[in-house]
Formats: structure tokens, C-alpha cells, sequence
């Protein structure tokens, strides 16, 4: 610090210890009953790409077509699927599931109608049709169709060895949710590309306000519904084995997983630095004031947060467990400079130990909970939501822990009597002595070794990639893992993948004035009316259509205009084109089921023995009853026909799957093999999200990396005054990250939400030991301005400081393992190597450079 601002300082904080506790005791007490609001969140919305212009699209096609929150029950019977005592069991299943109040549907194989059960023809279908559930129906055959012979049902909801069956549980569509989101979204979008007015302006604060109300009330909701399906599934576990799946239940699923996160991380981070603390220090204060230090921390972080509505996520579950350790580590430097302090001055009053220790551990502090905070903030440069929220709430809260500890921790000691002081344990400084004997005679080699180890963690790092599965952020042993697993295997995939299919801007049946893509408010949407049950607009909005109207004739002159007289793709030559896209969609490996108009189309053919003409396409379509164009059409044509929705699931849990080169490959073969324009295609739905999102993880670990080098170089700049002892000091800690990345690289991790955080935190942290260890090696060069010497005496006093906060900062990393959430066990375990690597780093290669190098040593500034 310089002399004006410590003696600022002094003159504030020390010299009025008992007025801070006060004050820093009532802003405790307020934060602690304002953290009861303190909120989590795991929306799909937590986990994608910010600004990404796919997630306005997906909204759009997701409310045309229907987006509604459903589940996925699946029921593997102990007895045969397709016996008569199981059938009437799903039935009662079934009903139980339905009968609750915000079920609006439950899908299964009793919903369907039975066509090749016997075949049956066009005009039976406008009568009634019969299902599996009715007593007369052979049951045998009735197998046959839904294990193969009818291609809509294949392996959607009957798998193909006709052993388990999925019900889907359709939620109502909440209205004022999404009318909220809407709105937040048109205002967020606008602010980005035009600005917003001082009322607008003041609309989105209320309207952002107003949703996370409402999603937390939802979350709440929905938990209670999903306990409520569960314990109906309870009931049928006896003979038959149920899995729940969908992305309600995941969300809700991994809301207690950060809320157990955020309860055991910070339990088990507690405890562990108290053990540590009475091992190391052995007197109950140095165990008080620093825990007091870090529990009021992670208190105020916690009531700010409630504060201004900003809620944890998965990925920043572990926020206080890294605070805790982070406020450690400051607090254990303070603590271990007083010590040294205290005995060198046994007859010091506590009061003057506290001044010493401040006023020499201030400047050090500052700059290592800079760079600290630097490395969070680098995060925001990810583009990922909650990679950026982790990393604004990692820099507030470290700010916090510094404020606390050169505020709290001299007031608690100043007032106290210093006693006796203890004696300095030998154990760890013989340890970092050892060290420092084996540097001084291998410095060389040492540094030989690190460059040949850098060079093979190099060629670590080319090998990253970001392909990772889904499912495999889950424990094998969760429900989410085991449900995703049986859909995968036996019903056809889990993640959505939409392909929206344009006319062309001009086409033999009339002139498409746009793209399919604008207007769409405009336009009636079908699905979303058919889903939540309020109107259906093939019947009620066009009085002449031969969807609505069994008589109508569509080639009568006169009329009423047919909404697809028009259309382009509502034709037996473009269904077939569609037919022959789906085929070749299925052909893929990593595809499961597919499903579009062109599905009903397929059906139609083998009802019709043959391909269909025009006049017998709209005859087909008079014919069917509109609960069944809800599920046959409406999710797939847009009303006039020109836009048409082909819906692929993808199988997650295939190892071999490399989805941006999927996605690749999709668009590509759909404009050379079947001939159409790139504008009339888009890729859309989950798997398109999630793929944007791991596109970026490359770009987002160069950005932060980028940003961390820079900004803590500029630092060391300013700090040592000297460009070699800055980048000497770099070099340390861009080994242990560079280990880390390359050894992922070499055992084939892929990046993925919490891993790229680690290379920049890892500096962030690291270099804090660099900072501390050349302001050591500064105070102690003047004696004797003898290298090897200097090294000897910054090992046996800084040198133990950073032992014991590396092994509490790598301990707290490592109790991130017992998470559910894999991503963070991985960020865990390799946080707790790379800091292991730069603490060796920082006593072996660090004075190793020091003594070969030998860079001018700038004296220390004075405070």
C-alpha cells in the first residue's frame, strides 16, 4: 500500500476496530434474513448460449408447432406387453396420470388407432376407429403393428421386441409464462438492436422481475407434479420396472442436485477447514477469526444475491465452496505473517502485530485477490449464461472476502490480548527447505524437464475437443441417466432435432412472397390451439376445409378457397420427396425415430395399396377425425401448407456421436442429394442449442485465457516493475494449466461447461503463490543479494503460508467430486491437480528461473 492510503486506512478500519464490528455484525444480520429468498434455477434458458439467434427461432417453430412441457413414462411389464392383464394395467396407470389437475393429456398405445389391425380402409376412419384397449382386438396382430409394420408407431411408443410401451404426460401450456418470457425477450432484443425508451426500459426490469417470481413459483409447481407422477409410478413398481424422463423432470431433478451441492459442498468445505486450522494453528482464535471471516462472506454473498434476484445455478453450485477457501487462503497469509511477526516481537501488543501484518501483507493481498477476481471475471467473456453468472458472482464475492478480511479480521484481533507466542511448527518448513535443497542442485534439469513436459501438454491441448454426451453430466446411477439410457436404447432417441423445410420462393403451385421465416404472430398457430385444447383451426377458422368437412369438394367452383389449394408441399409427388428425406434421415446411425407429414403419408400408401393421386390425398384427408390431425398434421405442415417440420431424435448415449458434424453433414446432403435451396432449410430444437453451445467452448477458453494473460501481466507490470520477473512469474502457473488441458487432451475429456473454466481460474489462484513468493524473495534480496540464499529463506516463511493454502484450496476442490453433477466432479478433481502442479511449480521452477536467470531485483516499496 502506499503511505496515503494505509494511512487512510489506519485511520478508518484500525484504529476503530469495535465500531466495524458493529457495523459489519447489523449488515450480517440483514443479509442472513434477506438470504431466505437466496433462489435456483435450472431452466433450459440457464444452459445455452447468450444472444443466440437459434433460441428465438426454436421459440418461434416451438410455438407454431406446439411446445408444450411433457414427460415420458417408460413400462417394461414383467408379463407380456401385449396380454390382456397388462393392457388393462396401463390402462389404470394411465388414467391415474391423467386425473391430475395440470395433466392435460396422457399419449400412449391406447390413444392410437389401430390401422393394420386389420388393414383398414380411407373412409373408416371418418366412423371411429378402434384401439388397443377395446376387448375385440387381436392382440397378436395388434403387436405386429406397433413393432413393425405400421412406421409411425415403430419404435415411438412400443420398442421394437414389443417389450415396453412409453406414456406421454402433456402438461397444459402455462400462458402467462410464456406471455411473460415473450415480452422479456422482445425487450431484451430490442434493447440490443435499437435501444429501449425510459418506460420500456422500466418494463423490462418489472417484466424480469415479474418472470423469476413466476418461474420460481413454477419450479415449486412442478416439483410437487412430479412427486405426485412419482408416487402414481410407485405403485405399479411391483410388476413392472418405470422409468420418468423429460426435460421437466431433469430441471427439476437438478434443482436438488445444487441444492444438495450447495448444502454439502459448503457443510463439507466448513468442516474440513476447521479440522485444518486446529491442526495447523492449535489456538482457538486463528480457528474463529478465520472462519468467522469466511462464514460472514459467504453470508453476505448470499443475502445479495436474494437481494437482486440473482439465482445459482448448476454451474455456480459450488460458488461457496470455492468462497470459503478462497477467503481462507487470504485469512491463512494474514494469520502466518502475524505469527512470524508475534515471534519476533514476543512483547508486541496485538494491536501493533495487526498494523505489521496489514501493513506488509496489504500490497501482496490486493494483488493477489485481483488477479483472483480477474480470472473470474474472464468467464463473462464464455457467451454462456451461466458460465458468465459463475464468474460475476466468483469476482463480487472475492471483492467481499478481501473487504472482510482487512476489516473484520483486525477488528476481532485487535482488542484481544496477543498472549505468548507459539512456537513455529518445523515439519512444514523442513518440508519446503527439502525443496528447496533439491531446486537449488536440479534447477537446470528442472527447467529442462518443464519445457519437454510443456511441448507434450501442448500437443495434449490439439487433441481437446468439445464433444461430450448429455447424459453423461449424470451419475449411472440417477434416474435421469437410467431414463435418457431406456429411450435411447429401446424408444427411439432422446434429444429433438427439428428440420424445418420451406417451399422455394417460387414454385409451380404460386409465388412464396418470403421465406416461411417473418409473420409468424400472424398466423393462426394449429399445434399450440390443438395442445392446449382452446380451438382447432382446421375446423373452425375455414368452413370449407376438407379436413373440417367429410363432403366438401375441393374442386368445386365457387367455393370457399381450400387453405391448400395452394399448397406446396400438401401434394403425393413433394410427400413423396419427404418420404424418401426420411428415410435417409433414419438411415443415419445416430438417428432414432423420425417423424414428419410424410410419416402419415407412408401410412396412407400402405392403407391405399399404392401411391395416392391428388383427388385421393384430399379424399384421405376429409376422412380424418380432428383428434387425429392433431397428432398426424398439425405437429408437422403449417396451414397453408408451405412450411413443413420433419422431427428427428437423436440418440444421445451413442459414443460415436459428433454432433456439429451431423448437423453438417444434415444440411449438406439435403441440398445435394434431394435438390434444395440452403435458404429452405433450418436446424432448429435442443440439439442445435446445445451444439451452439459447445461450439463456443473453444473460442470461450482462447478469449479467457487471453484476457487472464493479459490483464495479469499489465499487473506483474505494475507490481514488480520488472518485465523478466513478470513473466518469470507467468510461466509457473501457464505450466499447470497447460498440464491440465494437455493431460485432458491426452485421456480424451472433452471441454465442456465447468471445464473450461479451470486454465483461467488455475492462473487466477496459482499465480496468487507467485505474487507472495516474489514479495518475499524482494523483502529478503537486500540482505545478501544472494540468489540461492534468498530462495533457502522465502521456503522456510512465505513458503509454508503457501503450502498450507495450496493444500486448503486443492482439499476444498476436491470435495466437488461427491457432486451428482459430473461436470463438476471433472472441474473438481482437475482444479485440485493443476493447483497441485502450481504449487510444486511456484517452489521448484519458479525460484529455479530466479536463480538462472538472475533478473534484477527492484527493492520493495515501503509503506
Amino acid at each position: 500500500m502506499t503511505r496515503f492510503f494505509f494511512s487512510l486506512y489506519q485511520r478508518v478500519v484500525l484504529d476503530h476496530p469495535r465500531l466495524w464490528l458493529i457495523l459489519i455484525t447489523l449488515i450480517t444480520v440483514l443479509a442472513a434474513i434477506q438470504a431466505r429468498d437466496f433462489r435456483l434455477d435450472a431452466s433450459a434458458e440457464s444452459l445455452v448460449l447468450e444472444n443466440d439467434e437459434s433460441l428465438a427461432f426454436y421459440r418461434e417453430m416451438a410455438k407454431r408447432y406446439g411446445g408444450s412441457e411433457f414427460l415420458v413414462i417408460t413400462y417394461e411389464p414383467e408379463q407380456p406387453l401385449f396380454s390382456r392383464p397388462v393392457i388393462d394395467r396401463l390402462a389404470q396407470l394411465h388414467d391415474e396420470l391423467a386425473a391430475l389437475e395440470r395433466v392435460e393429456s396422457v399419449y400412449s398405445m391406447l390413444d392410437v388407432p389401430l390401422l393394420l389391425s386389420p388393414q383398414v380402409e380411407f373412409r373408416d376412419l371418418a366412423s371411429g376407429y378402434r384401439t388397443v384397449a377395446d376387448d375385440e382386438v387381436d392382440l397378436a396382430l395388434a403387436k405386429k403393428e406397433f413393432t413393425g409394420a405400421n412406421p409411425v408407431y415403430r419404435d415411438l411408443l412400443v420398442n421394437r421386441e414389443g417389450k415396453i410401451t412409453a406414456l406421454l404426460i402433456n402438461f397444459k401450456r402455462d400462458e402467462e409464462y410464456y406471455r411473460l418470457l415473450n415480452e422479456r425477450a422482445d425487450l431484451r432484443e430490442k434493447r440490443r438492436t435499437d435501444g429501449l425508451t425510459a418506460a420500456e426500459a422500466q418494463r423490462l426490469e418489472e417484466v424480469t422481475r415479474e418472470f423469476s417470481d413466476y418461474s420460481t413459483a413454477q419450479q415449486g409447481r412442478l416439483a410437487d407434479e412430479i412427486a405426485a407422477i412419482r408416487n402414481i409410478m410407485d405403485g405399479y413398481r411391483d410388476d413392472a420396472r418405470l422409468f420418468l424422463g423429460g426435460a421437466p423432470m431433469i430441471a427439476s431433478d437438478v434443482i436438488d442436485f445444487v441444492r444438495n451441492d450447495l448444502s454439502i459442498f459448503g457443510i463439507g468445505v466448513t468442516l474440513f477447514l476447521i479440522l485444518t486450522l486446529i491442526i495447523l494453528f492449535r489456538r482457538l482464535r486463528w480457528v474463529l477469526v478465520p472462519m468467522l471471516c469466511c462464514s460472514i462472506t459467504v453470508i453476505w454473498m448470499l443475502g445479495w444475491l436474494a437481494l437482486v434476484d440473482w439465482k445459482v445455478t448448476v454451474i455456480s453450485s459450488n460458488f461457496v465452496s470455492l468462497l470459503l477457501i478462497i477467503t481462507m487462503s487470504i485469512a491463512i497469509h494474514l494469520t502466518v505473517r502475524y505469527r512470524e511477526a508475534h515471534a519476533r516481537q514476543p512483547d508486541a501488543t496485538s494491536a501493533e502485530l495487526v498494523h505489521q501484518t496489514v501493513s506488509f501483507m496489504g500490497r501482496p493481498v490486493f494483488y493477489t485477490t485481483i488477479t483472483t477476481m480477474v480470472a473470474f471475471a474472464s468467464l463473462v467473456f464464455s457467451g454462456i449464461r451461466p458460465v458468465i453468472d459463475f464468474g460475476w458472482m466468483m469476482t463480487i464475492g472475492i471483492g467481499v472476502a478481501m473487504l472482510l478480511c482487512f476489516t473484520l479480521y483486525p477488528a476481532l484481533l485487535s482488542p484481544l490480548p496477543a498472549g505468548k507466542p507459539q512456537k513455529l511448527r518445523d515439519f512444514t518448513r523442513r518440508s519446503t527447505l527439502a525443496i528447496a535443497t533439491f531446486t537449488a542442485r536440479f534447477g537446470k534439469p528442472l527447467i529442462i524437464g518443464s519445457v519437454l513436459l510443456t511441448l507434450v501438454a501442448l500437443y495434449g491441448v490439439t487433441r481437446l475437443t468439445v464433444e461430450n454426451r448429455f447424459i453423461d453430466y449424470f451419475q449411472e446411477d440417477t434416474e435421469i441417466f437410467q431414463g435418457m439410457l431406456e429411450i435411447d436404447r429401446n424408444l427411439g432417441g432422446t434429444t429433438p432435432l427439428d428440420i424445418i423445410i420451406n417451399a422455394p420462393k417460387s414454385s409451380p403451385r404460386g409465388v412464396i412472397e418470403d421465406d416461411g421465416f417473418a409473420d409468424w404472430d400472424s398466423v393462426p398457430d394449429p399445434a399450440a390451439d390443438a395442445l392446449d385444447g382452446s380451438s382447432d383451426d382446421f375446423s373452425d377458422g375455414f368452413s370449407d376445409d376438407p379436413f373440417a368437412d367429410p363432403f366438401a369438394d375441393p374442386f368445386a367452383e365457387g367455393g370457399a378457397p381450400d387453405p391448400l389449394e395452394n399448397s406446396y408441399w400438401f401434394t403425393p409427388e413433394r410427400l413423396a420427396l419427404l418420404l424418401e428425406i426420411q428415410h435417409y434421415l433414419e438411415s443415419l446411425p445416430e438417428t432414432g425415430k423420425v417423424l414428419s407429414i410424410a410419416s402419415t403419408y407412408e401410412i396412407a400408401t400402405i392403407l391405399n395399396d399404392g401411391p395416392l393421386s391428388y383427388v385421393e390425398l384430399m379424399l384421405l384427408a376429409s376422412f380424418v377425425p380432428p383428434e387425429l390431425r392433431a397428432q398426424l398434421v398439425s405437429p408437422f405442415l403449417s396451414e397453408d401448407g408451405n412450411q413443413v417440420r420433419i422431427s428427428v431424435r437423436v440418440i444421445d448415449s451413442d459414443r460415436n456421436l459428433e454432433r456439429n458434424a451431423l448437423l453438417e453433414k444434415i444440411t449438406t446432403d439435403l441440398t445435394t442429394r434431394f435438390d434444395l435451396a440452403p435458404e429452405q432449410i433450418q436446424l432448429t430444437g435442443a440439439m442445435v442449442l446445445y451444439n451452439n453451445m459447445l461450439q463456443s467452448l473453444f473460442k470461450s477458453q482462447a478469449n479467457t485465457l487471453g484476457f487472464v494473460f493479459l490483464a495479469i501481466m499489465l499487473m506483474f507490470l505494475l507490481l514488480f516493475r520488472s518485465f523478466s520477473l513478470a513473466v518469470i512469474a507467468m510461466l509457473p502457473n501457464l505450466f499447470s494449466a497447460g498440464l491440465v488441458l494437455g493431460l485432458m487432451g491426452w485421456m480424451g475429456l472433452p471441454l465442456d461447461l465447468m471445464t473450461i473454466t479451470i486454465a483461467a481460474i488455475t492462473i487466477g489462484i496459482a499465480v496468487d503463490d507467485s505474487i507472495h513468493y516474489i514479495h518475499r524473495f524482494r523483502e529478503e534480496f537486500p540482505e545478501d543479494q544472494d540468489y540461492i540464499a534468498t530462495m533457502r529463506r522465502c521456503h522456510g516463511s512465505i513458503g509454508t503460508a503457501m503450502y498450507y493454502t495450496s493444500i486448503v484450496i486443492i482439499a476444498g476442490f476436491s470435495i466437488l467430486a461427491i457432486s451428482n453433477f459430473n461436470p463438476t466432479v471433472y472441474f473438481g478433481l482437475l482444479a485440485s491437480l493443476a493447483m497441485l502442479v502450481a504449487l510444486l511449480s511456484n517452489l521448484t521452477l519458479l525460484p529455479a528461473m530466479l536463480a538462472w536467470i538472475k533478473p534484477r531485483i527492484p527493492p520493495l516499496a515501503q509503506s
